[in-house]
């Protein structure tokens, strides 16, 4: 995330109504892309209701190729921002609010990090047991099992961390707060729009997901960057798809 410190001051005011990073077509491109992907959620969400009697989404046979398509999407997404908002005079430190400038400014990020996905996964166990359990199609069977896979996955969470958060935090948030001129209202409603585009794991999950794009939201919005969030997203994801199942077995 190449920036200096300057760049990263001026470009993600905290007080202000930030000016819009692309043209406000490039923005409706970004929602109707999202709204693409909700709908084939959806659609994967019928097909396998209709047609899977494991109750999975897909088999695991299957897994390495979803991991390899689903990053692929992230940074076909990541690179759509990235060109939209180089077309209006920006670059990557737009998005991301500057890159780290020294060790200390690292683990400040990660002292920052560590706290918050904390509060996350409680969030999330709150929100989820609120809600009761779910009938839509699990994706746990795409879980990594093997090595490679247990690779590929870490590859995935690092990618999801790196792209979604610079897409739905970095772009999609300061055009909210563009076109709102409230940042409340810009969190809520990337974090609505974050929360959607999961709607292949079902609605309740769409309600938890939008819940944790929220927090994600606030901390940047507090930090002014999208770093401390980066870690903790890429982090959650390890720990979620792999990690605590090793631990906890």
């Amino acid at each position: 995330m190449p920036a200096n410190e300057t760049v990263t001051k001026e470009t993600l005011p905290a007080s202000i109504s930030p000016k819009q990073i692309a043209s406000w077509m490039h923005f409706a491109g970004f929602l109707l892309f999202m709204a693409g992907t909700a709908a084939l959620g959806f659609h994967a969400q019928r097909s396998a209701t209709a047609g899977a009697a494991t109750g999975q989404l897909a088999s695991h046979g299957s897994a390495i190729y979803v991991y390899l398509v689903a990053g692929l999407m992230d940074w076909a997404l990541l690179y759509y921002c990235w060109a939209g908002v180089h077309h209006h005079g920006g670059n990557l430190a737009t998005l991301s609010g500057g890159r780290w400038m020294s060790w200390n400014a690292l683990a400040v990020d990660v002292a920052i990090a560590v706290p918050f996905w904390v509060l996350w996964e409680a969030v999330a166990y709150a929100v989820h047991r609120m809600l009761g359990s779910s009938n839509a199609k699990s994706v746990g069977d795409l879980l990594p099992r093997s090595l490679v896979e247990v690779l590929i996955w870490i590859a995935l969470s690092i990618t999801a961390g790196v792209c979604e958060e610079l897409a739905f935090r970095g772009y999609l948030q300061r055009q909210f707060h563009a076109m709102s001129g409230n940042i409340a209202v810009a969190v809520m409603a990337q974090a609505l729009v974050f929360g959607v585009a999961h709607a292949y794991q079902g609605w309740k999950a769409v309600i938890v997901i939008s819940a944790l794009g929220a927090l994600y939201g606030a901390l940047v919005a507090w930090r002014r960057n999208v770093r401390a969030s980066v870690l903790a997203h890429a982090w959650g994801d390890i720990w979620e798809g792999w990690l605590k199942f090793v631990i906890w077995r």
